[in-house]
């Protein structure tokens, strides 16, 4: 058995580009960088940052297309694909993650820069709908009321 699977979560380095596909489904293709904080044989602190093309079809490339900006975080869940292709007599080839998957992280751009930006709490009047959610009941709880 093998196993072809991608996990990452980090930030959107350029807006989504949205396409059509000759077959009319869409495509968006953005980048989300990722960082790495390590320490060096010598103890030092280093950050390290890898860039990741993703690619999402369908419904969710319409999504994405709407509401993702760059700047925004993202979780992206899918598979490693490497094309191909010939260009002035050269190989050239792309490894892209195809998306499976895409969560929205915290608002981005709009909570502000750096690690202390607060999350997104209402929401945007063009943001996507949200499910149903726990219906929590309005009266407290007594913990003696509780079986267990």
């Amino acid at each position: 058995m093998y196993i072809n699977k991608v996990i990452i979560f980090g930030n959107l380095t350029r807006d989504p580009e949205l396409r059509a596909l000759p077959s009319g489904m869409n495509v968006a293709s953005f980048s989300v960088a990722t960082n790495r904080v390590y320490k060096d044989r010598d103890g030092k602190k280093q950050e390290q940052t890898d860039f990741h093309n993703v690619s999402v079809f369908g419904r969710q490339a319409d999504i994405v297309g709407q509401y993702l900006k760059k700047g925004r975080s993202v979780f992206v869940e899918g598979r490693l694909q490497t094309r191909s292709w010939e260009k002035d007599g050269k190989k050239n080839y792309r490894t892209e993650i195809i998306a499976d998957r895409i969560q929205f992280g915290p608002g981005g751009e709009r909570s502000g820069s750096g690690g202390g930006g607060k999350r997104d709490e209402a929401p945007h009047d063009d943001a996507p709908p949200a499910g149903p959610g726990i219906d929590y009941p309005k009266d407290e709880i007594n913990p003696d009321d509780i079986p267990f």
